[in-house]
């Protein structure tokens, strides 16, 4: 996983390989992958909580993770680059929404660059304006869905 990440984001921004080990551990279940055949071509990750915002601090806190938060956090939403333009990360993030349906959440949160905005309001998510995160030194937008 943290080779894809590194390929879909900067160094700054990507988890890595002991963040994602770390966050197996406490959330395996909030992850949504896809393959072709044996090769990891793209998927989703985030922690439930609480906490109605996404903050800089929930990234390398695997352990925040509370399975009964009313809120499903979107860390990544990652698809290599040869992958790209087919629809697969549309896929998780919709299989995503559902399963945060069926757990009766109260929705999803994720933040993005603003070139990504009009792409996670097409799934319903709602631009709340510039994220208080400064993840990698990078402008974030929190967009909201509400279930």
């Amino acid at each position: 996983m943290a080779r894809v990440e590194a390929e879909c984001f900067p160094p700054t921004e990507a988890a890595t390989s002991g963040e994602f080990k770390d966050r197996l551990e406490h959330y395996a279940n909030h992850f949504w992958l896809m393959f072709d055949n044996d090769k990891l071509i793209a998927f989703v990750d985030g922690f439930c909580t609480d906490d109605p915002d996404l903050t800089d601090g929930m990234y390398a806190k695997a352990d925040m993770h509370d399975e009964n938060g009313k809120w499903q956090m979107i860390f990544g939403v990652n698809t290599i680059p040869e992958y790209r333009n087919h629809g697969y990360a549309g896929k998780l993030i919709e299989h995503a929404i559902e399963d945060s349906k069926s757990q009766n959440r109260s929705g999803l949160v994720l933040t993005c660059k603003d070139k990504l905005i009009d792409y996670y309001a097409k799934f319903g998510f709602k631009n709340e304006g510039i994220s208080e995160s400064t993840h990698g030194d990078v402008q974030w937008y929190q967009m909201r869905l509400t279930l």
